[in-house]
């Protein structure tokens, strides 16, 4: 047999050469086509693993806002119903009729047309008269009282004999914090005897509220006797009571007057000190107060009262009543008179008044 021939094979036989190739084919593609599917599931598994983590993260948002949102329930803006609207509109209507129906009883009040309405029981103001004297006194000086009723300040027929003279004589006085308690009823019950009293039933007795007490006394004074003048007195001092008659006389027809012994003075700034004042920036750089009535014993003429009535609720009180008082005649057209013989605590001989 020849060596270059080719090999010889009986027929059916398997051809090794031939198989080896297309098994050599076969498996090259198998393993060129694994390649995409590795490569898919690898991509796949990160996707999962993507919206796996997502979907956590979303999960822990979720926590986090709910706990916020149940955390501030009770601060969230409340969506009003329909009829709490109507509501809301309702109220607003009836405080601009409110404020509407004040300004009309201010202008009633400065025409006179609710004096008589608004005058307590037991008292009169039939006849015009020269002055009301409001004597300031508080739950506890009972003895003071008693004091002044047994020298300067007439009693029983005395007092009403006075008051046929022109001059009206109570002792001021507001109510209990704890209204109709035994402070009250011990008042009521001095009251039933002496009728010496101008009760202010709006007002609360209270050392801090003396500012407000002069608002409420002249406001209240001045619808209940038509007078010339209105005067503040304080409770430790005493007056000559003649003396002081005189004094008013000698102003008879003066429409326009705030007569007292005039003052200024430092404003305390500094806390827990006597005399402190809350609002001593309102006084500039210097801190002094404007000039002023001393507080023992101020005279107003019914013009001022007046005004203190018709416009008592926006009225800025201080911490002392003479500089809230002088601070609104400071508003108005007033004739400061500074009277020698209202300086109570001075040692000259016509003195209307002296400390008690």
């Amino acid at each position: 047999m020849d060596n270059n021939s080719p090999p010889y094979h009986k027929e059916g036989s398997p051809l090794p050469t031939t198989i080896s190739k297309t098994e050599k084919q076969r498996s090259r593609s198998s393993s060129r086509s694994s390649v995409p599917s590795i490569f898919f599931a690898f991509f796949s598994c990160l996707a999962w693993l993507y919206i796996a983590g997502r979907l956590w993260q979303d999960a822990e948002n979720r926590k986090v806002l709910s706990h916020l949102l149940m955390k501030n329930s009770a601060e969230r803006p409340k969506v009003l119903t329909v009829e709490e609207k109507l509501m809301v509109l309702g109220c607003k209507d009836l405080e601009r009729r409110i404020v509407e129906s004040e300004m009309e009883i201010s202008l009633a009040k400065s025409q006179g047309f609710l004096k008589d309405q608004l005058k307590q029981p037991g008292f009169s103001s039939s006849k015009k008269l020269l002055a009301v004297i409001g004597v300031y006194t508080g739950f506890g000086s009972r003895l003071n009282r008693k004091v002044f009723r047994g020298s300067w300040m007439p009693t029983g027929d005395s007092l009403k004999k006075l008051e046929e003279r022109g001059i009206v004589i109570r002792f001021v006085i507001g109510r209990s914090p704890n209204r109709g308690d035994s402070l009250d009823r011990n008042i009521d019950e001095e009251n039933r005897t002496t009728k010496d009293f101008l009760i202010l039933d709006n007002h609360e007795e209270a050392d801090e509220e003396s500012s407000k007490k002069a608002k409420f006394f002249f406001s209240t004074a001045v619808q209940n006797w038509d007078a010339e003048f209105y005067i503040k007195v304080d409770n430790n001092i005493g007056l000559d009571l003649e003396g002081l008659i005189e004094l008013l006389e000698s102003r008879h027809g003066q429409d326009s007057v705030y007569i007292g012994c005039m003052k200024s003075g430092e404003v305390v700034s500094e806390e827990g000190k006597p005399w402190y004042e809350p609002d001593w920036w309102k006084f500039g750089d210097e801190k002094s107060y404007f000039r002023h009535a001393s507080g023992s014993l101020l005279i107003i003429s019914k013009r001022f009262a007046q005004y203190i009535n018709i416009n008592s609720a926006s009225l800025k009180t201080y911490a002392h009543e003479d500089t809230s008082i002088g601070s609104w005649m400071m508003g108005i057209q007033a004739t400061y008179i500074d009277e020698n013989r209202v300086c109570c605590s001075g040692s000259q001989q016509d003195k209307v008044c002296s400390l008690a």
